[in-house]
C-alpha cells in the first residue's frame, strides 16, 4: 500500500488549517499537502502552520510556481522549515498557471528552463553550496545559505506534459500527478519520467478526489461540478476522470490500482462541506 496523504483544499478557511492538520495526523495519514493558487493562500506559510500543528506527518507543498519565487528566497524559506522540522517537508514546484503568471508579469520566456534552473539553484543552496548560475531564466552570483538544513527536503515537480515529465525525471526527486489521472495515465507519465533518467527512488505522488457516498445521485450533486471542470482540463469525458468518489468499500481497491501503476503516495482531496469524516472513513477502510 502506498503512502496516504490528505490535501487541505484551497477553499477551506485558512484559520482551520491547524485543526485540520492535527485531525489528519490523528486519523493515521502519512502526509498533509497544502496548495498555492493565485488569490488563495501562500504555501510556505501554510506549510509552516501545518508543521507546527503536527509532530509526525510529512507536509508537502503542492505546488509553488517557480516564476513567482526567487530561488534564493525560496531556499531560505525551505531551509528554515526543514531545520525546525527535519525530514517532514516536501517542496513542490511547478511552471505556474500561464494566465496567472501573465497577470503578475512574471511569465518566463522558457518555462522549462525556469523550472529546471530553479530546482538546480534551490537544491544547491539547500546543500550549503555557494551557488552561481547564469542561466536562461535564473541568475544568481555567489550566494550561500548561512543556515542550510541537515536533512534536505525532497524537491518534486507538479507537471503535465511529456517534456516537463522528462525534466522532472532528470532533476527532481519526485513528480506530482494531478487529480483525475488513473492507472493508465500514471503508467504513461512514468514512462516519460523514466526517459528523463529517474530511478526507482523517484517518488510518484498522485492527487485523487475523495467523496465517500453510497448514493451516486447525491455524490454527483456534491462533486459533479469539480469533476466536470477537471474533465475539461484533462480533455476527457467526466466518466473517464479517475476518482475515489463512491462507496467507501471501493477505496482500497482503487488506491491499490494506483500503487500497482507505480504510485508511491496517494493524496486524498476530500470534496464536500465536511471533509474530516470523509478522510477518517477512507483511512479506516485503508487500515489506518
Amino acid at each position: 500500500m502506498p503512502r496516504i496523504g490528505v490535501m487541505f483544499d484551497r477553499d477551506l478557511s485558512p484559520e482551520d488549517l491547524p485543526t485540520f492538520a492535527a485531525a489528519v495526523e490523528e486519523a493515521g495519514a502519512d502526509d498533509l499537502w497544502v496548495v498555492e493558487d493565485l488569490g488563495w493562500a501562500g504555501s510556505i506559510s501554510a506549510a509552516a502552520l501545518a508543521l507546527a500543528a503536527t509532530s509526525r506527518i510529512r507536509v508537502g507543498i503542492g505546488i509553488a510556481p517557480a516564476p513567482l519565487r526567487s530561488p534564493a528566497l525560496l531556499a531560505m524559506e525551505l531551509a528554515m522549515l526543514a531545520r525546525v522540522h527535519p525530514g517532514r517537508l516536501v517542496a513542490g514546484l511547478g511552471h505556474g498557471v500561464a494566465e496567472w503568471m501573465r497577470q503578475l508579469g512574471v511569465e518566463p520566456t522558457s518555462k522549462l528552463a525556469m523550472l529546471e534552473e530553479t530546482i538546480l539553484a534551490v537544491r544547491g543552496l539547500l546543500r550549503g553550496e555557494m551557488v552561481t548560475l547564469d542561466g536562461r531564466e535564473v541568475h544568481i552570483d555567489g550566494v550561500r545559505l548561512v543556515h542550510p538544513p541537515a536533512v534536505l527536503p525532497p524537491i518534486v515537480t507538479g507537471v503535465v506534459r511529456p517534456r516537463s515529465l522528462e525534466l522532472s525525471g532528470r532533476v527532481a526527486d519526485g513528480t506530482i500527478i494531478a487529480e483525475g489521472n488513473g492507472p493508465a495515465e500514471i503508467e504513461a507519465a512514468l514512462g516519460h519520467i523514466r526517459r528523463g533518467g529517474a530511478g526507482d527512488e523517484h517518488e510518484l505522488i498522485v492527487f485523487a478526489y475523495l467523496h465517500v457516498n453510497d448514493d451516486p445521485a447525491d455524490a454527483a450533486k456534491v462533486t459533479g461540478a469539480m469533476v466536470e471542470g477537471q474533465a475539461g482540463w484533462l480533455g476527457v469525458p467526466p466518466s473517464e476522470v479517475f476518482s475515489l468518489i463512491g462507496p467507501v468499500a471501493e477505496v482500497p481497491g482503487k488506491v491499490q490500482s494506483l500503487a500497482d501503476a507505480g504510485t508511491g503516495t496517494v493524496v486524498l482531496r476530500p470534496l464536500g462541506p465536511d471533509p474530516i469524516p470523509q478522510v477518517r472513513a477512507a483511512l479506516a477502510a485503508l487500515g489506518r
